[in-house]
């Protein structure tokens, strides 16, 4: 997953305004209403619940607006029902994107990622024209490592398929189901596991020039700008920065 890792996605969104914090609230909170209408509100049964609460905290949600998304999809607050919706298509240099929505409001969501792959030389395309190019995995993040190696060494052990390494964490890579097995294997063992979710990691990644970067990194601040944007995949080699 190296060149697009899920732990410097969330520090650089750490790093931003309080307005862009907001909207990182919006986002998991709708991911919230979601996972417990899908699975419950008790995260002791609802593994998924469990990863989601714990990315809000790592994203420093405070504990009330993660108590009142859960209610609220619950049903105690009224509710609101989102669509999962995918969008894939082109930036520049043939760069493949894939984005994933939750929306109450399918057209102008539809719009608004239109307008945003239109603004910066991309454009839409029809579901499936890039998807092909991309796995599913899971994407565990271990952080305050004082041991790398035998981290590694546990997480082979568990069944990861692939392990990258950074100053700040460890990603364990997993098959896309197994990546809540992991956490709960690491966990045990006392490592501090931030994240488990999944994510779309590209077969491989393209290079683009220095000019085709800023266009391409304007398109995906826009997109995720979105509120209806939950998560933007790309294969676009970023280490070329």
């Amino acid at each position: 997953m190296s060149g697009h890792s899920k732990w410097h996605n969330i520090q650089a969104k750490k790093g931003k305004s309080d307005a862009a914090r907001g909207k990182i609230f919006t986002k998991i909170g709708r991911e919230l209403a979601v996972c417990v209408k899908t699975g419950g509100a008790d995260p002791n049964t609802n593994s998924k619940l469990r990863d989601i609460i714990a990315k809000a905290k790592q994203n420093n949600m405070p504990n009330d607006n993660i108590d009142r998304a859960i209610k609220k999809a619950s049903g105690e607050l009224g509710s609101v029902n989102y669509e999962a919706i995918t969008y894939e298509g082109y930036g520049v240099g043939g760069s493949a994107v894939i984005v994933e929505c939750l929306t109450d409001n399918k057209n102008r969501t539809a719009g608004d990622v239109r307008h945003a792959f239109d603004k910066h030389g991309g454009s839409l395309g029809s579901l499936g024209c890039v998807s092909y190019l991309f796995k599913r995995k899971g994407a565990v993040i271990v952080v305050d490592v004082n041991d790398a190696e035998t981290l590694m060494l546990d997480a082979i052990e568990e069944g990861a398929v692939d392990i990258v390494e950074d100053e700040d964490s460890v990603e364990i890579v997993t098959e896309p189901n197994e990546h809540n097995k992991m956490h709960e294997a690491l966990a045990k063992k006392g490592y501090n596991v931030v994240s488990s979710e999944t994510a779309l990691v590209p077969d491989l990644y393209v290079d683009l020039s220095a000019e085709q970067m800023v266009k391409f990194q304007r398109m995906i601040d826009d997109l995720e700008d979105l509120d209806d944007v939950q998560e933007v995949y790309h294969n676009v080699n970023l280490d070329e920065e």
